[in-house]
């Protein structure tokens, strides 16, 4: 990107060309939910492919940023719209006892580009040009659809009428009445959705923004996040933002970890390069360690299963987060060596291996038919949500703090931040939902 940036003279740009997908996303996120609840997956999988290339199309034949912006913005439409729908195929083809091992090879799916795409898109950029970064994933996607298609067969039109004992899952662990209200509960239809979840989008990229506020930022910004929360609580199950017991702490725990997790990795390496002097690609190849714990603890508790609980996976998961978050902190308050936030970071991405997965098993788990679509749906936003607020809002800190005094006070009030953020996490942790008997025994 910034190789993009330069050659397209979009340097006032730069930012929203990775804030405007994660906004985006959200409405592509909610649509599909919407639609695949009401007509099944395929046909909202298949739409949200379309845009994602269409975006990749748009970006990658830009002769200026803001078209190149503005391929970035469909493409996270697409995007946004992919992960839910994907999510609802998983729950209409694949028992409950293969989610686990399914959602660790959604984990691996992310992982693995995160290791090797900034290199294999330097390359591209250097010998080809940057358009071929996006123009070649085209070539990945497509066939990558082709290979889904045997499995969509006979998902297409309404799901049918869950029975009875579904409808209220948490029976069997006497959550019947808060996980069927949390399941069931249901945003504004139609236009009015759509229209909550660009809201809330728009509220997100003016947080992105308001640090460029002089003198009124802090006020845009809470502004900002008071906006996205109030237009995204009716997307949610009932009781998210409240931490209601069950479901909806699910959904919350889902991006409070997110925002713990991206709100500090963003900035270790930008620590690293300022106060220890690291060279720039070492200091990104550093994030490796915690990308294969990340990997690594997603493939073992895809192998564990139900010998271990989910309740306990989370807890775990979010308290190893926090206290690499925690380590980060102290190293940079007490000058300690960076090899202790590198090893740190270690902790943090186990966690995230381990938690991810089972929050996703979990908030299928907890879903009826008629509601995969919107409870994923509402699992996504929460993802994205959490991370692009957090990413927000340490960079409000981290501007406000190097105005104000040392480039370390910075960093430490980005890590004080985010190590709050996992303090919730590791609050809400405890009121996640346990899965009800009868999906245990399926299991």
């Amino acid at each position: 990107m910034p190789l993009v940036s330069r050659e397209l003279d979009g340097a006032s740009l730069y930012a929203l060309a990775f804030a405007g997908p994660l906004a985006t996303g959200v409405i592509g996120m909610v649509a599909a939910g919407s639609w695949s609840d009401r007509k099944g997956p395929v046909a909202p999988l298949l739409a949200a492919v379309g845009m994602f290339v269409l975006g990749l199309l748009i970006a990658g034949t830009a002769g200026t940023m803001p078209v190149l912006v503005s391929g970035r913005l469909v493409q996270g439409l697409g995007g946004g719209a992919l992960t839910v729908a994907l999510y609802v195929v998983i729950a209409r083809v694949y028992p409950p006892v293969l989610h686990p091992k399914i959602f660790a090879a959604f984990s691996a799916a992310w992982v693995i580009p995160s290791l090797v795409g900034p290199f294999a898109a330097g390359v591209v950029a250097q010998v080809a040009g940057w358009q071929w970064v996006f123009l070649g994933v085209v070539g990945l996607v497509v066939p990558a659809l082709l290979l889904t298609v045997p499995a969509l067969r006979g998902l297409h039109g309404t799901p049918a009428a869950a029975p009875a004992a579904a409808a209220a899952p948490g029976a069997a662990c006497g959550e019947a009445a808060a996980v069927e209200t949390a399941g069931g509960a249901r945003p504004p239809g139609g236009p009015a959705k759509l229209a909550l979840a660009a809201l809330a989008a728009l509220a997100v990229l003016g947080l992105n923004l308001s640090a460029e506020v002089p003198g009124a930022g802090g006020v845009l910004a809470a502004a900002a996040v008071a906006v996205a929360l109030l237009a995204v609580r009716p997307l949610m199950p009932r009781g998210t933002l409240t931490a209601r017991r069950g479901l909806p702490s699910v959904i919350l725990t889902r991006g409070l970890a997110s925002a713990a997790f991206f709100g500090a990795e963003v900035y270790l390496p930008y620590l690293l390069v300022e106060r220890y002097a690291f060279a720039p690609t070492f200091a990104g190849l550093t994030l490796t360690g915690g990308a294969i714990a990340w990997a690594a603890a997603s493939a073992i508790q895809g192998r564990l299963g139900t010998r271990l609980e989910h309740r306990r996976a989370v807890r775990i998961g979010s308290a190893l987060v926090l206290g690499a978050v925690v380590l980060a902190f102290v190293t940079t308050v007490l000058a300690w060596p960076a090899a202790v936030a590198i090893a740190g970071w270690i902790l943090a991405g186990g966690g995230m291996g381990l938690m991810y997965p089972r929050l996703s098993v979990m908030t299928l788990a907890l879903s009826t038919r008629d509601t995969e679509g919107f409870n994923s749906s509402a699992m996504s936003i929460s993802d994205s949500l959490g991370g692009a607020l957090a990413l927000a809002g340490t960079g409000v800190v981290f501007a406000a703090f190097s105005t104000a005094t040392t480039a370390a006070a910075s960093f430490a009030g980005v890590f004080a931040l985010t190590a709050v953020i996992g303090v919730a996490a590791v609050a809400v942790s405890p009121r996640v939902a346990v899965v009800p008997a009868a999906v245990r025994t399926r299991e």
